[in-house]
C-alpha cells in the first residue's frame, strides 16, 4: 500500500474576491509566492490569438512603483519565472522568508498597475515573434501543433496553441486590445495567491490583506464552451524539409475533471513510459518501425487530447508504421493489462508524485492548479484516484476512445 505526507493548507477568499492559499513548511528558510491567473489562450478571439503568452512577457515590464521586476527581486536574494498554457497563466517568486514583502509588494503592483505602453508592448512583441518564427516556423515539426488541434477541435478555442493561432495576431496588436485584456483579466478575482513556507498563516494573512486587499475588484466572465463528439476520421498529410517521417493520432478525451482521466493517464504510460513501455519495446526495439514513440494526454481542464506521436524509422513505410499503433491499440482493447504490469505503472506514477512533492516550488504551483480547477482537496486525493484504477476499466476505455471514426491522423511527411 502506498503512504505519502498530506499537505497542509488553508484557504481564505479576501472581499476583493482574491483567493489567498497559505502551505507553512518550516524545515525551510525560502517562502514561494505563487500567482495564478484564471487566463489563458482559450480565453482569446480567434483573430487576436497569443495574448495570453505575450502577457507572460509583459508582466515583468515594470509596473507604476517598480520600473523593473526582476531587478529588486534579484537584490532580495530571489528569483522568478511564469509559464501560460490554453488554460491559465501562472507566475512565481522564491525568495528568503526574511524578504517576502518584497514580492508581495511587486505582485500586488503588476496585479493592476502594470505599465502597458507602446515602448514596453514593442519590445515584448518583439521577443514573442522571434520564439514564434523559432520554435513554430523555423523548427522541424514546428507547426504540427497548430495543424492537430485544428484537425482535433472544431468550436472549442484549444483549436489554436498558448503560441497563438497567426504570427500576424501579435504582429498587429494594438495598445488597446492589450490594455483591453489585461484590464478583462488581470483582477484579483480571477487570480489564486499561493504562499508556500517558513511563514505562519496569521503573519502571512496580514501581509496578503495588507497588500492586496485594498485592489478593487472588477466582474470577470468567462466564456462557455462547447465541441461536437466527433463521428469521422480526420486525416492531413504535409509535405515538410523534416529529417524523419512522423505520425500524429489524436482522440478527444475527458476533461481534467473527468472520472476517465485517471484511467486515460495510467493507459498512456503503460503504452509509453519508459524503454520497458509496450510502444517502446515492440515497435521501436523490436520491429524497428519508429525511432521514437510517445503516448500522453493534454490534461486541459476542458475536452482534452490522447495523441500518439511518433518518428518513423529511415525507410521505413509510413502506412505500416500507422498500422503497427492500431494493433497495439487493438491489444489494450482485446485484453485485459497483466495486474503486475498495472502496479508497475501505478508505482511509477504515485513515487514521482511524491518526488515532485519534495519541492517546496512544485506544491505551491500545484495548490493554485487544485484551486484553478475547483478542487483544491485533490492534491491530497489523487494518488487514491490511482491506486483505485481497474485493468477492465481500462480496456473500456480504449474501446470507447481509439475508435476510427474519432481517430485524427497528421502524416508530417518528409519533403520528397
Amino acid at each position: 500500500m502506498y503512504f505519502r505526507t498530506m499537505i497542509n493548507f488553508s484557504k481564505t477568499v479576501l472581499d476583493n474576491g482574491l483567493t489567498y492559499i497559505h502551505h507553512h513548511d518550516e524545515t525551510t528558510p525560502f517562502v514561494v509566492v505563487n500567482t495564478l491567473y484564471k487566463v489563458g489562450a482559450k480565453d482569446e478571439d480567434e483573430h487576436r490569438t497569443g495574448f495570453a503568452h505575450l502577457f507572460e512577457h509583459l508582466m515583468f515590464s515594470g509596473s507604476k512603483h517598480f520600473k523593473d521586476f526582476d531587478k529588486p527581486l534579484q537584490e532580495a536574494g530571489g528569483e522568478n519565472n511564469a509559464f501560460t498554457n490554453n488554460d491559465y497563466t501562472n507566475y512565481y517568486d522564491v525568495v528568503p522568508a526574511i524578504n517576502i514583502e518584497t514580492a508581495l509588494a511587486l505582485e500586488a503592483d503588476r496585479m493592476t498597475l502594470l505599465n502597458i505602453n507602446k515602448k514596453s508592448l514593442d519590445v515584448q512583441r518583439k521577443v514573442v515573434c522571434e520564439e514564434f518564427k523559432e520554435n513554430y516556423i523555423n523548427q522541424p515539426y514546428g507547426n504540427a501543433w497548430h495543424l492537430l488541434r485544428e484537425m482535433v477541435y472544431k468550436q472549442h478555442p484549444y483549436k489554436w496553441p498558448t503560441i497563438g493561432k497567426d504570427l500576424s495576431h501579435i504582429e498587429e496588436a494594438q495598445l488597446d486590445d492589450v490594455k483591453n485584456f489585461y484590464q478583462t483579466y488581470y483582477q484579483p478575482n480571477n487570480a489564486v495567491l499561493v504562499v508556500a513556507g517558513n511563514i505562519s498563516q496569521e503573519k502571512s494573512l496580514t501581509l496578503i490583506e495588507n497588500y492586496f486587499g485594498s485592489i478593487e475588484k472588477i466582474n470577470v466572465s468567462h466564456k462557455q464552451f462547447v465541441e461536437s463528439e466527433q463521428t469521422q476520421a480526420n486525416e492531413k498529410t504535409i509535405e515538410e524539409d523534416v529529417p524523419l517521417d512522423a505520425i500524429y493520432i489524436a482522440f478527444k478525451m475527458c476533461d481534467r475533471l473527468g472520472k476517465d482521466y485517471y484511467v486515460a493517464d495510467i493507459t498512456s504510460d503503460i503504452l509509453s513510459n519508459g524503454t520497458s513501455s509496450r510502444l517502446h519495446q515492440r515497435l521501436v526495439k523490436e520491429a524497428k518501425a519508429f525511432v521514437e514513440i510517445d503516448a500522453y494526454i493534454t490534461a486541459s481542464n476542458d475536452i482534452g487530447m490522447f495523441v500518439f506521436e511518433g518518428k518513423v524509422a529511415e525507410q521505413y513505410d509510413v502506412q505500416t508504421a500507422v498500422d503497427l499503433i492500431w494493433k497495439e491499440i487493438e491489444k489494450m482493447q482485446e485484453m485485459a493489462i497483466p495486474e503486475n504490469e498495472l502496479q508497475k505503472c501505478k508505482n511509477k506514477i504515485l513515487t514521482y508524485q511524491n518526488f515532485s512533492e519534495s519541492s517546496l516550488l512544485n506544491r505551491a504551483i500545484s495548490l493554485a492548479y487544485y484551486e484553478q480547477l475547483g478542487k483544491l482537496n485533490l492534491i491530497n486525493e489523487e494518488d487514491k484516484k490511482y491506486e483505485a484504477v481497474q485493468a477492465s476499466e481500462i480496456q473500456v476505455f480504449c474501446k470507447q476512445t481509439f475508435t476510427k471514426q474519432r481517430s485524427n491522423t497528421l502524416y508530417y511527411l518528409k519533403k520528397k
